[in-house]
C-alpha cells in the first residue's frame, strides 16, 4: 500500500510503498477514503507536538473510511461499516489499523470529505466552548483565527449556542467565510486594533484562541471581569506569558484545551461531545467547511497551505475511492 512516511524531523515526509498492516487485539483495520490535515501535523513534522510518535511513522491524524477487518475482542464494528477515526497517526495511507474505541460510525448523511474534516475541528471547539468555558446564550465570544480549521467551527458552534460571535481573521475573504459560518461582528486583524474594537463592543466574555502571540495579548486586555480565555494552540509560533496578577484583578480564567488528551483520562466526555455534534450535523445545523481537497501525492502541498495560512476551514486529502 502507499503511505506518507516521516523518517526524520529534518526532512519532509515521503510517499512510500509498504506492507499492509493487520489489526491487533482491540483494533479495526480501515480502508481509508480521506484524511483531514491539522496544524498539529506541522508540529509533528518538527517533533514539537506533545504526542509526536516515535520515528518513523505514517502521518495523518484523522480519517474516514470503511472497516475491512476487526481484531480480537472488538465488538460493535463489522467489515463494511463506515467510520471516522481519530488515530493520531497512520491516516495518510491506503490502509490503517486503529483502536476501535477511537472510531465512530458515520451516518449516511455524512460524506467522506466531511467526515475527515469533522472530528478534531468540531470536537475541539465544542469541548472548549461547552465543557470547558460553559459558554452561555447572550455572552460575547471572540474567536481569533476565525477562518482556520478550528476557528470556523468555533464561530459556527458559538452561534448555535446563542452567543454574540465576534470573528477575528486576516483579510476580507477569510472574514467573509467567518460571516457565512454565523459571525455577528468581524474584525480584520491586518487593519484593525483588536483591543479597541472589542472594548467598543463592551469586551469579551469568552475568548477562543488558537493563535497566541500578540493577538492573545490584545484579547486578554479586552476581557470583561470573569471572562474565560481558551488556549487552543499557538499558530503564531509565540506562546503567551500570562501575568497572574492581571488574572487576579479582573477575576479571569485561562483554560487549556487539548482535545486528544481526553482519550486518556475522560473518554466519555469526548464521546458525548461527538454524539451531539453528529446529531447536529444530521439535523443540518453544522456545515463543515473544506477549502482544499488534494490527492495523496499532493499531501505536502496541503501541509504548505496550513503552514502559510492560505486555507480557510479544513484541508482534506483524498486517498482512494471506496
Amino acid at each position: 500500500m502507499r503511505a506518507l512516511l516521516l523518517s526524520s524531523h529534518e526532512s519532509p515526509p515521503s510517499l512510500v510503498e509498504t506492507a499492509e498492516p493487520e489489526p491487533a487485539k482491540g483494533e479495526i483495520k480501515v480502508r481509508i477514503a480521506t484524511c483531514g490535515l491539522n496544524f498539529a501535523d506541522l508540529l509533528m513534522m518538527k517533533g514539537t507536538y506533545q504526542d509526536t510518535p516515535a520515528l518513523p511513522f505514517v502521518m495523518g491524524m484523522e480519517v474516514a473510511g470503511r472497516v475491512e477487518a476487526v481484531g480480537a475482542g472488538v465488538t460493535g464494528f463489522a467489515p463494511g461499516d463506515r467510520v471516522a477515526v481519530y488515530g493520531g497517526q497512520g491516516g495518510l495511507a491506503e490502509l490503517g489499523c486503529f483502536p476501535a474505541e477511537r472510531a465512530v460510525k458515520l451516518p449516511d448523511s455524512m460524506g467522506w470529505t466531511e467526515a475527515a474534516a469533522f472530528q478534531i475541528a468540531y470536537g475541539t471547539s465544542h469541548l472548549a466552548l461547552d465543557h470547558r468555558a460553559r459558554l452561555q446564550p447572550g455572552e460575547t465570544l471572540l474567536v481569533l483565527g476565525a477562518a482556520g480549521g478550528v476557528g470556523l467551527t468555533a464561530v459556527e458552534i458559538g452561534h448555535l449556542m446563542g452567543a454574540r460571535v465576534v470573528a477575528c481573521a486576516r483579510g476580507a475573504d477569510k472574514l467573509e467565510a467567518a460571516k457565512a459560518a454565523g459571525a455577528d461582528v468581524l474584525i480584520d486583524a491586518t487593519t484593525q486594533d483588536i483591543r479597541a474594537e472589542m472594548k467598543a463592543l463592551g469586551g469579551a466574555d469568552v475568548v477562543y484562541d488558537p493563535v497566541g502571540g500578540e493577538q492573545f495579548a490584545a484579547a486578554f486586555r479586552a476581557c470583561r471581569p470573569e471572562a474565560r480565555i481558551l488556549t487552543i494552540g499557538f499558530a503564531s509560533g509565540e506562546v503567551p506569558q500570562i501575568k497572574a496578577n492581571h488574572l487576579l484583578v479582573k477575576n479571569l480564567s485561562v483554560l487549556g484545551l487539548y482535545w486528544g488528551g481526553y482519550l486518556s483520562f475522560r473518554p466519555e466526555v469526548l464521546t458525548r461531545s461527538l454524539q451531539q455534534l453528529i446529531a447536529w450535523h444530521g439535523e443540518g445545523r453544522l456545515t463543515p467547511h473544506v477549502s482544499n481537497v488534494l490527492p495523496l501525492d499532493r499531501a505536502e502541498e496541503g501541509m504548505a497551505l496550513l503552514r502559510d495560512r492560505n486555507s480557510t476551514g479544513k484541508v482534506v486529502i483524498t486517498i482512494q475511492d471506496i
